[in-house]
């Protein structure tokens, strides 16, 4: 099943979806980073190569993210039944978006909804938040993997 999900990877709305999901994901951590402080705060703070660090980390996420959803997609398309490794993806942006995004708008956000808590001030502009949202992207692809692989076709 993995060689036909992978063969699907080729044809011509795969490879547009993937384009839209990378940029969409891209947008996303790319945000992310300039909420908490930007490239340039980044650099002055902590140096050159955590912005390098950052910014491959972006690219590397926002492709895996993106390769996890069209693997899922065509396994949807090959069997009517959507891998659950997918769900990680999703998990690891909300992550993201909960632990090294803007600390005041994390504290807004848990105040509206009852939760209210200080929030201490994240070591190396959110990079240790970043490692562990990759981690969880990558138990995901591989959950994804393993699902794909055990599964049957429809027919």
């Amino acid at each position: 099943m993995l060689t036909l999900v992978l063969q699907k990877q080729k044809q011509r709305k795969y490879v547009f979806s993937l384009i839209v999901f990378f940029v969409l994901f891209s947008l996303i951590y790319y945000l992310l980073d300039y909420l908490n402080g930007g490239y340039v705060k980044m650099k002055n703070d902590y140096g050159i190569y955590l912005v390098i660090i950052n910014i491959l980390l972006n690219i590397f996420m926002s492709a895996l993210s993106a390769f996890m959803f069209n693997l899922s997609k065509a396994l949807v398309d090959l069997n009517s039944k959507e891998g659950k490794g997918t769900f990680m993806t999703s998990i690891s942006v909300l992550f993201g978006i909960l632990t090294y995004g803007c600390t005041s708008c994390v504290i807004a956000f848990f105040t509206a909804i009852g939760i209210t808590f200080a929030v201490a001030v994240l070591p190396l502009a959110g990079l240790p938040y970043k490692l562990i949202s990759l981690v969880l992207l990558l138990i995901g692809f591989i959950w994804l993997i393993k699902e794909i692989k055990t599964s049957k076709c429809k027919i």
